[in-house]
């Protein structure tokens, strides 16, 4: 009787240790693939992040002779706006001034933004002598380049897009996947978990080279994934289609006076690089009327009246119902503006703040500050720059790993687990992650289909996909 509930026992016991190692299995290869797919995309989305982090410091640095000036001694005060733009005008009569940007730095350049010859450059003038100090064409900064490979990987277009956010939500399943998998189950030394085991060589060195520096970094990681996901193509969509249908974004209709707006523009038409809360913000339309249009210098201290904080860009009026528009994405976020501006009687039609954002604005609108590095200032930036040299650190041992499992003439995946009922239930959670995250929907489904009816009846491709 007592050999028997052993036996059971002992049979319980395998059992439930093989149902273990059958979903490890399971997660280990949905894990292999996401990162097959993402890890390139990922040392591209880190190098130029981290990279992007430092924009301030760089571009201070290469552009300091059109950035920056002496500020006078002798207590002379910035000229008028419209000075500024005249000596510009000098230099480019033919260019068509349309905005106008002010830095909290007093020694800091005036950036007039121009179309001439229909390339747009941004001017930079001495705000008290007026000497125009050089110009750059819009998109070719040097840190230009690396926010097109962050976004759109260089080469631009839907699909670059589309790419971009699906290796940032499919990292997001390596996480999940990952974390799992790291879970310590049987041991409970902190070598191999939360510390790595330096003396070890071979695939137990490279394997906590990966594990150990993934689950200090995961949280880190999975913040700067989420924070970047509003910018995306089909997420960001989501999510502004959600904060403005709940207005938990920003107030449908802000307007400090007048009607409702009649222009079919949004503000992201008329500004670009303001405030995300309410780039979807429609734009009111000026009354034309006996008024005299406003000189920019009126503008000007429309802006400042209204207490909106530098550094702050006015754009001009595009036609005659067009409006004057101000924005902010401040430093903080508390201080982020933007208004809208009548420019014949200088009624502020739309004022919309920080403060008068939703919950969703507001925690996207410190989340973008976050994934930019600029929320807590150098302390942030060195906190994203560690974590952009993890994810570069956590892909190189990764490949590492893989290439000492690696058979030569296989791709070296773990093998299939033979447990339907456990694989159906994976399936059924990572559906439920694609309905969250839609392009990962897609992908899972184009992949089950390519390989359930395709790459399976390939007996070549089988071997080389499947073998271990």
């Amino acid at each position: 009787m007592v050999e028997a509930n052993q036996a059971v026992q002992t049979n319980a016991v395998s059992v439930k240790t093989k149902s273990k190692a059958s979903f490890y299995q399971i997660v280990w290869r949905w894990h292999f693939y996401a990162g097959l797919f993402a890890a390139p995309f990922l040392i591209v989305l880190a190098i130029s992040g981290g990279v992007y982090l430092f924009k301030p410091q760089i571009e201070s640095m290469l552009y300091q002779n059109m950035y920056y000036v002496e500020q006078p001694t002798d207590g002379s005060t910035a000229l008028a706006p419209s000075a500024l733009i005249h000596f510009v005008q000098q230099m480019h009569p033919n260019g068509q001034i349309n905005s106008i940007m002010f830095y909290d730095d007093t020694t800091r350049t005036v950036e007039i933004g121009m179309v001439d010859n229909d390339i747009a450059s941004s001017v930079f003038v001495n705000p008290y002598s007026g000497e125009v100090m050089g110009s750059l064409i819009s998109g070719e900064r040097f840190t230009d380049f690396f926010v097109k490979m962050h976004s759109e990987l260089i080469i631009g277009g839907t699909v670059a897009n589309y790419l971009v956010e699906l290796a940032a939500c499919w990292t997001v399943i390596l996480l999940l996947t990952g974390l799992y998998m790291w879970w310590p189950r049987n041991r409970a030394s902190i070598w191999g978990t939360v510390l790595p085991r330096l003396g070890q060589k071979g695939k137990v060195f490279w394997r906590d080279m990966h594990a150990v520096p993934a689950f200090w970094l995961s949280l880190f990681i999975l913040i700067l994934v989420l924070t970047g996901l509003p910018w995306s193509a089909v997420t960001g969509k989501q999510i502004s289609s959600l904060a403005t249908s709940t207005n938990t974004g920003y107030p449908p209709y802000a307007l400090g006076s007048g009607a409702k707006p009649e222009s079919t523009l949004k503000t992201k038409d008329v500004a670009k690089g303001g405030p995300w809360a309410t780039e979807n913000l429609p734009v009111p339309v000026s009354t034309a009327s006996s008024y005299v249009p406003l000189t920019i210098n009126e503008a000007v201290i429309i802006a400042e009246g209204a207490k909106v904080e530098k550094p702050y860009r006015v754009i001009m009026p595009k036609n005659e119902k067009g409006v004057y528009t101000v924005t902010t994405s401040h430093t903080v976020p508390g201080g982020e503006a933007t208004l809208h501006l009548d420019q014949y009687s200088g009624a502020i039609l739309s004022d919309v703040r920080y403060a008068d954002y939703g919950i969703m604005g507001k925690a996207i609108t410190v989340g973008i500050a976050l994934h930019e590095g600029r929320l807590f200032g150098l302390a942030n930036q060195l906190l994203g720059l560690i974590t952009c040299l993890g994810v570069i650190g956590i892909v190189v041992s990764s490949f590492v790993m893989w290439r000492k499992r690696k058979p030569q003439t296989k791709l070296g995946s773990p093998t299939p687990s033979k447990d339907k009922n456990r694989t159906r239930v994976v399936f059924f959670l990572m559906l439920v992650m694609g309905i969250l995250m839609p392009l990962v929907g897609i992908s899972i489904i184009v992949v089950f289909v390519l390989d359930r009816f395709v790459l399976s009846r390939i007996k070549p491709v089988k071997e080389w996909l499947h073998g271990a």
